[in-house]
């Protein structure tokens, strides 16, 4: 008797109502232009600076943080529901053994910030989610980066990841200054970042009559400037009406309206800035209309 009630005992029944849904999932996703491929794990590692492998022993994991695998990913959609027929016996297998009851082994993943790829298992952890299952055993081995992956991260989303990855890599801010946030939802973000802090070195260094280090001008820079205005940002409570920008994108169009009014003659503090930001910011008319100004960013 099933271990599974309701569940096809032969398998045939459940991959084919995988495959369906992976084919329908295809068709949404061209659809809605978003896409529903599975993360290969080679493309994320191009773009992210690993900085070290370790090895975590075997841990009970979140099925729906799985997203990605190491060789299999034309066999598989994003929700690991089989692409191919070629498949169908061993999926089946795998299949007949949970609603068997029978113990299968751990499967083998890399951990990289929030999410999995799977080095040996897709068919265990496609029969898995089909069954509903929420978590499953695995040995893990974490690659250390600085950026956190979330499970909604898309191959669409890699060009941010990497630019992100070199600023962090860049800056040195996550040796510095342990665990930080500094998400940019545009591309050339960063590099604009990049720019305001090699400013800030600039200015430092004169005024210290020598030249300082670029780690410790990133440092200087998160400290001074950075988070005292995502402070106040905050304590406006202007990400509520962010129209899902984040932080730092908030922090690039107060540095963009400050170097507006250095263009005009009008040299203002970054605090003085802040304040009329935050004061345009709070009026839905003027929100709206700077918010359309910073979806041009950068010019």
């Amino acid at each position: 008797m099933s271990a599974w009630i309701g569940v096809d005992p032969t398998g045939e029944d459940d991959f084919d109502q995988a495959r369906r849904q992976a084919t329908f999932r295809t068709i949404i996703g061209i659809l809605n232009r978003r896409g529903d491929d599975l993360l290969q794990l080679e493309a994320v590692r191009a773009r992210v600076n690993v900085r070290g492998q370790h090895y975590r022993g075997v841990q009970s994991i979140a099925v729906d943080h799985i997203v990605g695998s190491e060789g299999r990913v034309p066999d598989f959609d994003r929700h690991f529901m089989p692409l191919t027929y070629h498949t169908k016996e061993r999926w089946k297998s795998i299949q007949r053994a949970y609603t068997q009851g029978r113990t299968l082994p751990p499967i083998d993943v890399y951990k990289l910030g929030d999410i999995y790829f799977v080095r040996d298992g897709n068919h265990r952890v496609s029969v898995a989610r089909q069954l509903g299952q929420t978590e499953i055993e695995a040995h893990v081995t974490e690659l250390t980066t600085d950026v956190v992956l979330h499970p909604e991260l898309t191959t669409r989303d890699l060009s941010y990841i990497e630019e992100q990855s070199d600023f962090l890599e860049w800056t040195g801010l996550v040796q510095a200054r342990g665990s930080i946030s500094i998400e940019v939802s545009q591309l050339g973000g960063y590099l604009d970042l990049i720019r305001h802090i090699n400013r800030h070195r600039a200015q430092l260094s004169a005024a210290r009559g020598q030249s300082v280090e670029r780690e410790e001008a990133a440092a200087h820079w998160y400290d001074a400037i950075y988070l005292p205005v995502v402070k106040r940002l905050r304590e406006a409570g202007l990400l509520q009406h962010s129209d899902g920008k984040t932080e730092a994108d908030l922090f690039l169009a107060v540095l963009k309206q400050q170097e507006s009014l250095a263009l005009q003659g009008r040299d203002h503090a970054l605090e003085q800035v802040t304040e009329a930001f935050i004061s345009e910011m709070s009026r839905p008319s003027l929100r709206q209309w700077v918010m359309a100004m910073h979806s041009l960013w950068p010019a």
